[in-house]
């Protein structure tokens, strides 16, 4: 599973055994499963309503891919590798090379771009059509993200559809005076909001963010792919493509500095 959403399970794991374990004299008073089932099945009857049934079908696959992984590093490496291999190939004008290499490459977006290069398009052309694929991405997957945050806002509302059953019903038996029948009643009133603010921000909102912060990443790939294919179709040396690629995926490296200093500077300190 994807760590950082494992230690976020954990974490929301804690909070709701102090919630129920120490705030409450009896825990079982927390479980309430008419007010979870109106805000639920509340939230999906809006969702199912608002969007198409492929959307969500979409976003149901593309949560289960957050939670089992984060995006490799490794995976982009591996495709600018193959990038800077297929640039030679190029360069000693060896096609039949850089066809094998399309056949192995899991990458759709490096896939279309060298395959572009290869049938000698046009720079203008190539980059018109990689960023056309990237807005694509990007309205898809932040549509996605889209739909849990208004997943977020319509579970709050139903929270409060059910307090209102809640206390209507509460209002029906109140001139009885028996708190065996107001009890049950008061606490789908109290919990159905309770449940909506849980859902919204601790699973709505968290996994929305996961989403658009994962779309980020992949545009990010899809860019250092697009320059890398952009100087192919410009016939750049693999030398010059591989140097170009190295510093754009450098990370957190300051190249002013080094990171140790020199052992002169360090002297210098000492005597002052």
């Amino acid at each position: 599973m994807n760590p950082s959403t494992l230690i976020g399970i954990i974490a929301s794991a804690l909070l709701l055994a102090t919630v129920v374990l120490f705030t409450a004299q009896a825990p079982s008073s927390f479980f309430n499963l008419p007010g979870l089932a109106i805000v639920l099945t509340g939230t999906l009857a809006a969702s199912f309503i608002s969007y198409p049934l492929q959307e969500m079908q979409r976003l149901c696959r593309q949560v289960a891919v957050v939670f089992r992984r984060e995006p490799q590093a490794s995976e982009l490496e591996n495709d600018l590798d193959q990038l800077i291999d297929m640039s030679r190939h190029w360069s000693r004008g060896n096609i039949r090379a850089i066809e094998g290499a399309l056949e192995s490459t899991t990458n759709p977006f490096l896939r279309t771009g060298m395959q572009m290069v290869i049938a000698n398009t046009r720079e203008e052309e190539i980059r018109e059509m990689l960023r056309w694929r990237m807005v694509r991405v990007k309205a898809k997957e932040r549509a996605e993200a889209q739909i849990l945050r208004t997943m977020a806002v319509y579970a709050p509302a139903f929270g409060m559809l059910g307090t209102l059953v809640g206390l209507i019903n509460m209002l029906e038996v109140i001139q009885a005076g028996d708190l065996a029948v107001i009890g049950p009643r008061l606490a789908v009133a109290l919990m159905s909001t309770f449940y909506g603010i849980l859902l919204a921000n601790l699973v709505f909102k968290p996994i929305a963010v996961k989403l658009e912060r994962r779309t980020e990443a992949r545009l990010m790939a899809m860019t250092l792919i697009l320059e890398g294919v952009v100087m192919v179709s410009k016939r750049r040396l693999p030398s010059f493509i591989e140097e170009a690629l190295n510093t754009y995926r450098a990370e957190h490296r300051d190249e002013m500095r080094d990171a140790r200093r020199p052992q002169s500077a360090d002297a210098s300190v000492e005597s002052a």
